[in-house]
């Protein structure tokens, strides 16, 4: 299908996603690239807020959001940003996070999950699993209301939210909702999206595989691959983003179906000729601000 018009834009100034050849990528260049933020002006306005908090939950960082100055419990959505599991931080999704707080009235609790290569699989997995199950030991420490909580989370922080959805189950502590974009689900890397979009739009194949090389872990974990989970009856209700032209659309698509399969109410919606990030850049995509409108309508309605 053909490109959207603003996301052919984006291409023509960021034709990859990490901007540089992937033998390059020392550790010095990791921890620069970490400390440096091209996209800040495109992640949105920082909204003001009353409540912007510092805490650590489970011995994890998190930034803790709130839209209004009051004591009473709110829903609580617990975010993961993306990266490949070895970029991005609280900081830099600061503003995306506010944005959630914002157009949901949630809590919002954003994770500074640990990175790969320093961190390997499953360091980020249990970091996740750690702030969702801190966030039901503890909801008044957070202002959350225990039986309305949800994980949301982009790209690799995707994938992180599904695994946290699936161990919420098994540990039996119900889950509201679970947004995910665009996530990475599986990492075979052998769907036809991948192939037909391996190189030219953004995130490429090559990119991916390096991304999955520095978190490592058994492809048939369902850790790092929650399509790889035999049962996915009594999930969390799911509501799945996609953008068209990404190497990782089908496993979304794919993992929407199983969720849908198993009885599981899911929501699915791909965004036609958006590309990888999408989400995450008002500054450059229209469809961003249309997704987080779609996303935040399908959380309140979850919470509600």
């Amino acid at each position: 299908m053909a490109l959207h018009p603003q996301a052919e834009a984006y291409l023509d100034l960021f034709p990859t996603d990490l901007g540089t050849p992937l033998a390059d990528l020392t550790p010095q260049a990791i921890a620069e690239m970490r400390a440096l933020d091209g996209f800040a002006e495109q992640r949105g306005p920082v909204i003001p807020l009353p409540v912007v908090r510092d805490e650590v939950a489970g011995g994890v960082p998190v930034r803790v959001y709130r839209a209004d100055a009051g004591s009473h419990p709110l829903p609580a959505l617990v975010y993961f940003h993306g990266g490949g599991w070895v970029f991005g931080s609280v900081a830099r999704n600061d503003p995306l996070a506010r944005d959630l707080a914002a157009r949901t009235g949630a809590v919002v609790v954003s994770v500074d999950y640990r990175l790969a290569p320093e961190h390997p699989f499953p360091a980020a997995a249990d970091d996740a699993w750690a702030a969702v199950e801190d966030v039901f030991a503890r909801p008044s420490f957070y202002g959350a209301d225990p039986e309305r909580i949800a994980v949301l989370g982009d790209s690799a922080g995707g994938n992180l939210a599904a695994v946290a959805a699936w161990q919420a189950r098994d540990a039996g502590l119900r889950l509201a909702h679970q947004a995910l974009i665009y996530p990475v689900t599986d990492v075979a890397m052998d769907t036809l999206s991948y192939r037909a979009y391996a190189t030219g739009f953004g995130l490429g194949a090559d990119e991916m595989a390096w991304f999955i090389a520095q978190y490592g872990g058994d492809p048939a974990d369902p850790r790092l691959a929650p399509l790889r989970l035999a049962d996915m009856a009594g999930l969390a209700p799911a509501t799945v983003v996609t953008a068209e032209c990404d190497p990782l659309c089908d496993e979304g698509a794919a993992y929407a179906g199983r969720l849908e399969q198993a009885g599981v109410p899911v929501d699915y919606r791909c965004y036609a000729g958006a590309v990888h990030g999408f989400f995450g850049l008002p500054g450059f995509f229209d469809q961003a601000v249309e997704a987080r409108q779609y996303v935040a309508a399908r959380l309140k309605e979850a919470f509600a």
